[in-house]
């Protein structure tokens, strides 16, 4: 036991193979005072090399220790580093701010977009806000992640001030402006009228920033939601955040992106879509686009006037009409040829067969962001051109997701 525990040992270290008596072989290794020193008896042999090769052993034991614990100490430094997260190999921002330490932005005019970018369809919650917030650059983020915003309150439960409501950034990481000081968010106002819940009795409720009231009636209005769509420039924001790292994008600058986003699940798409076909940062200095890739967003909103951000995607189609592809399902105005409403998965089904081709190339991503419903419209959509390729859509869906090339954010 003690000859293979010498050995373990010497094998561990390395530089110490001449410490087991069994291997004189191995003399080379030792202390050059050994090497040249003249044959010495075996009852001397056996005392003095080893002890000599026993101090060289504790100094680079001592050595390895040391090694070792700084390399853990590096790697517990890195674990705990305040503000960073490892993903993939790589260090993004991480909750750099927290609901007991929020960040205190600002409010600022948006850089293009009007601050409500939909039309008044008669719905109660016709409105999506387009918010910009000044941050100094102090909260960095990139594209797929998500901030809080906390809400003065009261929330449902009477909590002042509301628990944080978590939101995907709607701008790129250097932000609409590319000042890398703003972030942007794309957000519904929830209002709902003589529902099961109400925060507003009857004759209480109060037009809100787009006219919208409806003082004759219940109302629940949600907190953040309604708190954001009606801030205006110059008011304070607390912001806590960055977090999120589903739905990050791909390094590979080749890789095919397929986007599907129904209302608000548009915010991180656009995030992605400003880099790879707008920004500045996503430029090569010949002035051609880093991504040579493949975007396709199909979007899903009940009306036309719902339709967000459809002039910057209508831009990109034309400025890259073999990169970006862009289709829209508006289910309350638009039908198939079967006389079925146009959700995404029925928009998708006319493509099925060349959308499961792209998804065989393993440079394909497919991401997900908004109602629920989705995940079972893709089963819906690919199931059938599954079975007939000889599998099972549930387990190829799986696949993708182990692969980390499936990724879903949906409520």
């Amino acid at each position: 036991m003690a000859k293979a525990a010498t050995i373990g040992a010497a094998a561990l270290l390395g530089g110490c193979a001449f410490l087991a008596p069994s291997a004189p072989s191995a003399a080379p290794s030792a202390p050059a005072q050994l090497r040249g020193a003249p044959p010495q008896s075996n009852r001397a042999g056996s005392a003095a090399a080893p002890l000599a090769g026993a101090f060289a052993c504790v100094a680079a034991a001592a050595a390895v220790s040391r090694r070792s614990e700084a390399s853990t100490a590096c790697r517990a430094a890195a674990v705990k580093k305040k503000g960073v997260k490892v993903v993939h190999g790589k260090e993004i921002p991480w909750n750099l701010f927290t609901p007991k330490a929020p960040y205190p932005g600002k409010v600022i005019e948006n850089d293009v977009h009007p601050q409500t970018l939909t039309s008044d369809t008669g719905d109660a919650n016709w409105e999506t806000c387009h918010v910009t917030f000044d941050h100094g650059g102090k909260v960095p983020y990139i594209e797929g992640q998500s901030i809080g915003i906390i809400a003065p309150g009261p929330d449902k439960k009477g909590e002042t001030p509301a628990r944080i409501r978590l939101y995907s950034i709607a701008s790129s990481a250097v932000g609409d402006n590319q000042n890398s000081k703003t972030v942007s968010l794309c957000v519904k106002r929830v209002v709902e009228v003589d529902g099961e819940y109400a925060n507003r009795e009857k004759g209480e409720d109060k037009p809100d920033k787009a006219g919208t009231g409806f003082p004759d009636n219940k109302v629940y209005r949600g907190v953040c939601s309604n708190h954001i769509c009606d801030m205006s420039p110059g008011d304070d924001v607390m912001i806590t955040g960055p977090t999120g790292a589903e739905m990050l994008l791909p390094e590979d600058p080749e890789a095919n992106i397929i986007m599907l986003a129904t209302g608000t699940g548009i915010a991180p798409m656009r995030s992605y879509c400003r880099l790879l076909f707008h920004d500045d940062a996503g430029a090569s200095s010949d002035g051609d686009r880093k991504f040579k890739g493949l975007a396709w967003l199909f979007m899903g909103v009940p009306y036309s006037k719902s339709l967000l951000y459809d002039d910057e995607h209508e831009a990109y189609k034309k400025a890259y009409p073999s990169q970006f592809k862009y289709d829209y399902a508006v289910s309350r105005e638009q039908k198939n040829a079967a006389g079925q409403k146009m959700y995404i998965q029925t928009k998708m089904a006319e493509y099925a067969d060349e959308l499961w081709e792209l998804m065989q190339d393993e440079k394909t991503h497919v991401y997900m962001c908004g109602l629920k419903g989705m995940e079972s419209g893709m089963a819906e959509c690919f199931g059938p051109i599954a079975e007939k390729a000889g599998k099972d859509w549930a387990e190829f869906a799986k696949a993708m997701k182990k692969a980390d090339r499936y990724h879903v954010e949906v409520y």
